[in-house]
């Protein structure tokens, strides 16, 4: 795990550097896979495409271009992603809802001066709406990167540890020099993200603040 001192004001301890945490979106913070099947299901009857919307919300986690690949040609693809994300803001944005313990897990970091950062594969206005609609408090959001692509954006804005619920996630922290911190929310189970490797592994974001507390003691 590597190391990473920060400063921990709760704690009266004035270290060089402020903490900040990096959180992935989907399937971490927000829980959007009924607004993202209702998508599909809409880009489904609109095109005629049969789309087994329960596969697609299996998968959420990388870019949207890859999953439209499982259902059109290579070359609709293009057309297919910007209907969709046309769409989106009316059908997804309604029907996302938060996480289990998702409040609380920003709480715990901002409660000792921290910062929070939202890095996304979802494009950057869908990732702002989201976060908006949710009424999440951060400091930063980043859209449109997947995988070890995260990590420039998290190494910019100094992250310690970055929270997700892919493998992905897993390589954008180790992209970043920061700590992998893996919930089993999305499709990956407490086995499959420990296997690849994350330095640590959560059920949901219930216990995080439990972590986070003893992180910043160590």
């Amino acid at each position: 795990m590597p190391d990473l001192p920060f400063s921990d004001d709760t704690a009266g301890r004035g270290a060089a550097v402020p903490l900040a945490v990096g959180f992935d979106l989907d399937l971490t913070l927000a829980d959007t896979r009924a607004g993202i099947g209702a998508v599909y299901a809409a880009l489904a009857a609109e095109t005629g495409v049969p789309i087994d919307t329960g596969q697609v919300v299996r998968r959420i986690g990388p870019p949207l271009e890859v999953e439209l690949g499982y259902w059109f040609q290579p070359g609709e693809v293009p057309e297919m992603a910007a209907r969709y994300r046309a769409m989106y803001a009316d059908i997804a944005i309604p029907a996302t809802v938060l996480m289990p313990g998702a409040t609380a897990a920003l709480e715990a970091v901002r409660a000792r001066g921290g910062r929070v950062i939202v890095v996304s594969g979802k494009n950057q206005a869908d990732t702002e709406r989201t976060v908006r609609y949710l009424g999440l408090e951060v400091d930063a959001v980043v859209g449109g990167l997947f995988g070890s692509d995260k990590g420039a954006a998290l190494r910019e804005h100094g992250a310690h540890a970055y929270i997700g619920d892919h493998t992905g996630d897993v390589d954008a922290a180790r992209a970043a020099s920061a700590v992998a911190v893996a919930v089993a929310t999305g499709s990956f189970d407490s086995a499959a993200l420990t296997a690849y490797g994350a330095d640590v592994v959560l059920p949901d974001l219930h216990p995080f603040p439990g972590w986070l507390g003893d992180f910043a003691a160590a």
